[in-house]
C-alpha cells in the first residue's frame, strides 16, 4: 500500500474558543475520515479572524492533502471563511449567480426575501467548486490546488492535488453536505479504496502498566496498530487495522483480539460500546441473583446508570460490610456491592457479597481526587463481575 491520504480539520468560530458552544463537527468528520482510510494529522480551532484562518490553512496545506474547515460561512461581517480561503490560496472571491439563486430559494421557503448582506454567501474563492446546500443558506465549496500555495515553503511529496473544503458550522447542515457531497468527491478525487476499522477492547482489574508489559510487543506493530488508554480503573486497548476491504480489516483485528484474550483472560470484560456497569449487571442477572448496592461518597453522575438501593450519608469506620448486610436483609437480596470513597484518605473500601462468598477490599488511590469515586466504583463493579462470571 502506498502513502495514506492525509487531512487536517480547522474549526472556525470565536464562540467555540469562548466555550459557549461545543464543537461536535470535528469528531463527526474525524470518524468519517477514519472510515475512508484518510490519516488525520491534526485539528485546530480558530476564532473569527481572516488573517489567522488564512495562515492556518496555508500551514495545513503544507502538511496535508485535504484541509476541511467548518464554520464562518454565514452572511455577517464576522463570517470570514470565504475570504480567508481565497487569501490562503492566492485568489480573489467571485460572485456566483447560481449560488445567489439557491440562497434566495432557501430563504423564500420561509416566505421571506433575503437581506442585502446575504449576498456575501454567494461569493466563493475564484475557481472553487460550489457545493449546493439544500438544507441551509450557506453554500459550501471546494478549492483544488495543483501546486503549493503562494508564499509557502515547498510542500511534501504526495498526490498531485491539495484541496480545501469549506463546510457550514451548523452540525445538521455540515453532516448532510459531508455525507452527500464531500465523501463521494474525496473517494473519487483521491481514489480512496482503503478502509480503517477500529476495535476497542475493554479491560479492568489490572493497571495500565501491567497491561503494557503483557502486550508491549503488539504496541510496536504498524498494521494493525495497538494502543492503550486508561480511564479510572478501566483500560482500553485500541486495535486499528487498515486494509483494502472491511473483511480483511476485520480478519486482522480478530487475530489480535484472539491473542489479547489468550494473554489477558477474564481481565477483558467487553468491546466497543460495552460498559463495565452493563456487563456486570448482566452477569449478576444471568446468575439469577438479586443485587443490593450501597454507596458512600459517590456522586449522582456515577450512580446514574446503576440501580442504587441506598446512598449513605454517614459511614462509621469499618462499618461498610454491616451496612451492606442490613440493606440486603431489608431488600431480601442474596448479592450486594458496597463502595465507599474517602477523599481525605485518598482510599476506597469495597465489599462484595454473593451466595458463594464475601470479599472485603481496602485500597489507596494515587490519581486526581475528583477521579477517586469513579475509580472506586469501577474496581467494585469489576470485583462483582468476576464473582458473577466464575464457574460454580
Amino acid at each position: 500500500m502506498g502513502p495514506m491520504t492525509s487531512a487536517e480539520i480547522i474549526t472556525i468560530g470565536t464562540e467555540i474558543l469562548l466555550g459557549e458552544i461545543v464543537d461536535t463537527n470535528t469528531r463527526h468528520i474525524a470518524h468519517a475520515l477514519r472510515g475512508l482510510g484518510v490519516d488525520l494529522y491534526r485539528t485546530i480551532t480558530i476564532g473569527d479572524n481572516t488573517n489567522r484562518i488564512a495562515e492556518a490553512i496555508r500551514e495545513s496545506m503544507q502538511r496535508a492533502d485535504i484541509v476541511i474547515t467548518t464554520g464562518g460561512l454565514g452572511p455577517t461581517v464576522d463570517d470570514p471563511t470565504r475570504e480567508a480561503v481565497a487569501r490562503a490560496v492566492g485568489v480573489e472571491t467571485e460572485f456566483r449567480e447560481e449560488l445567489w439563486e439557491q440562497v434566495v430559494a432557501v430563504i423564500g421557503r420561509y416566505g421571506r426575501k433575503p437581506a442585502e448582506n446575504q449576498k456575501r454567501q454567494a461569493y466563493v474563492p475564484k475557481g472553487a467548486i460550489a457545493i449546493n446546500n439544500p438544507v441551509g443558506t450557506a453554500p459550501a465549496f471546494i478549492v483544488e490546488m495543483p501546486s503549493p500555495p503562494p508564499h509557502s515553503p515547498k510542500m511534501r511529496e504526495g498526490p498531485g492535488v491539495r484541496v480545501v473544503i469549506s463546510l457550514p458550522g451548523v452540525p445538521r447542515e455540515m453532516e448532510y453536505l459531508f455525507h452527500e457531497a464531500v465523501i463521494p468527491y474525496l473517494q473519487k478525487r483521491f481514489d480512496l479504496r482503503q478502509v480503517i476499522k477500529v476495535r476497542l477492547v475493554h479491560t479492568s482489574g489490572i493497571g495500565e502498566g501491567m497491561i503494557d508489559e503483557k502486550v508491549s510487543d503488539l504496541e510496536v506493530l504498524t498494521n494493525p496498530t495497538v494502543g492503550l488508554a486508561a480511564h479510572n480503573g478501566v483500560v482500553d486497548i485500541r486495535i486499528a487495522a487498515k486494509a483494502e476491504t472491511e473483511v480483511e480489516a476485520d480478519r486482522m483485528i480478530a487475530e489480535i483480539e484472539k491473542d489479547l484474550h489468550q494473554r489477558l483472560g477474564d481481565v477483558i470484560f467487553g468491546v466497543d460500546e460495552d460498559t463495565l456497569e452493563e456487563v456486570t449487571l448482566a452477569a449478576v442477572q444471568k446468575q439469577g441473583w438479586k443485587l443490593t448496592l450501597i454507596g458512600y461518597g459517590l456522586s449522582d453522575a456515577i450512580l446514574r446508570h446503576i440501580p442504587v438501593i441506598a446512598s449513605l450519608s454517614d459511614l462509621q469506620p469499618d462499618a461498610l460490610s454491616t451496612e451492606l448486610h442490613a440493606a440486603m436483609e431489608k431488600d431480601s437480596s442474596n448479592a450486594g456491592l458496597g463502595v465507599a470513597s474517602f477523599v481525605d484518605e485518598m482510599a476506597a473500601e469495597i465489599v462484595v457479597i454473593t451466595p458463594r462468598s464475601e470479599k472485603r477490599h481496602r485500597i489507596t488511590y494515587g490519581g486526581h481526587p475528583r477521579s477517586l469515586a469513579r475509580w472506586a466504583m469501577n474496581v467494585g463493579l469489576n470485583m462483582l463481575r468476576l464473582r458473577a462470571e466464575e464457574k460454580a
